[in-house]
């Protein structure tokens, strides 16, 4: 019976998940929050119900990435393009101030005076840590406030696309320096295919447009779509290495004015909301291990979250005020932009595998990334 225990822990996700956001809700926090929260209790910090396993993990990334399609197809694409160059601001400030105030917050903490070549190169690596963005629980808070498609939303979906991309590059040039296989010429030539390939994708799906929307009665177009989602998703990944959430993100931007948009988001919502987001929230939660932690470890986890919040704070919200964005829609976009997410672990991860990361870090840098997916949603919609 064993084998069927997964169908325990699924009930356990749903079932927590969905009271803690209710609960959240009654005290005028995003549902999100709750959701999150479900994963820390239930997870191996809290009563050690639930711990992750593949079959979590891979439902997880899936709900990711349905929600972040349903994020694409949301995005009003005209308001992105009077925007372009706020986006292009904010990801670009919003990826350099955090990289200089992770860097100075390792070294200054544990490697003080040093000026060793593999010590400065572990601070550095922290601090591209903290350029990593993750807008999905950013994108499900602000759908719940109905402001996703407003300016202030699309400001912040555009930019963390671009973040992304900006954050692949950094994090090849630093760990080129780490490993002398890894050429940076490479990567910047998968990139620009990708945003090639992608632009053909879109200038292709926009040339079809009558043909598609023909298909808009037809009960499998929405099948056929979602197919195409996780298709272009594996793509981005494997082939490019950019993440599979960027090319759904995508995908949704290219369907978005479409007469097929309502129909596909309606059909797709219902599993997302159902089963595959309830799970993803949670996963987030589940990563929580406090198991190890030195007191000096927890106080530099303290200051790495204050400097994570800081850092993108300033950084996206003076980009978005130089671009003309009032001061209460900079402070909105900063806050939109803090949650660090599973992009961050991912970072994490490479960087512990190639020994710029120190394992005793790890948990440091899950409970930065933690931190930071439930407090932007709460802060979100208060300043909102």
């Amino acid at each position: 019976m064993g084998e069927y225990s997964f169908l325990v822990s699924v009930a356990i996700i749903m079932l927590s998940t969905k009271i803690l956001g209710d609960l959240t809700k009654k005290v005028s926090m995003p549902q999100v929050v709750g959701a999150l929260l479900a994963g820390v209790i239930i997870g191996p910090t809290g009563l050690g119900i639930i711990a992750e396993t593949d079959f979590i993990a891979y439902t997880a990334e899936i709900g990711v990435i349905m929600l972040m399609f349903l994020a694409g197809l949301d995005t009003d694409i005209q308001e992105i393009k009077r925007n372009s160059l706020a986006c292009i601001v904010v990801a670009c400030i919003g990826v350099v101030v955090p990289l200089i105030g992770g860097t100075a917050c390792y070294y200054f903490f544990f490697e003080s005076g040093a000026a060793d070549y593999q010590s400065i190169l572990k601070a550095v690596f922290v601090g591209v840590v903290l350029t990593a963005t993750s807008v999905s629980i950013t994108v499900e808070a602000l759908r719940e406030m109905g402001k996703l498609e407003g300016k202030v939303g699309n400001a912040i979906l555009g930019a963390a696309v671009i973040d992304d991309i900006i954050g692949i590059i950094v994090l090849t040039v630093v760990s080129s320096f780490k490993d002398s296989s890894v050429s940076i010429g490479i990567v910047l030539l998968k990139i620009a295919a990708y945003i090639a390939c992608m632009l053909l994708l879109g200038f292709v799906i926009n040339k079809n447009k009558k043909f598609i929307d023909k298909n808009l009665k037809k009960q499998r177009i929405s099948t056929y779509v979602l197919a195409a989602c996780l298709l272009v998703s594996f793509a981005s990944e494997h082939f490019f290495g950019v993440a599979d959430i960027t090319g759904a993100y995508l995908l949704g931007l290219f369907l978005s004015t479409h007469a097929i948009k309502k129909e596909v988001a309606k059909k797709v919502n219902v599993p997302s909301y159902l089963f595959f987001s309830p799970i993803f929230f949670a996963s987030v939660g589940l990563k929580v291990e406090l198991d190890g932690m030195t007191a000096a470890i927890v106080l530099f986890s303290v200051l790495l979250l204050v400097v994570a919040i800081i850092t993108k704070i300033i950084g996206c919200g003076l980009g978005a005020r130089l671009c003309g964005f009032s001061g209460r829609e900079a402070l909105q976009v900063g806050v939109g932009m803090v949650s660090r997410g599973e992009v961050a672990l991912i970072v994490a991860q490479k960087g512990y595998a190639m020994g710029l990361l120190d394992a005793d870090l790890l948990p440091a840098v899950v409970l930065v990334v933690i931190a930071t997916t439930i407090i932007t949603p709460i802060v979100l919609k208060k300043i909102m």
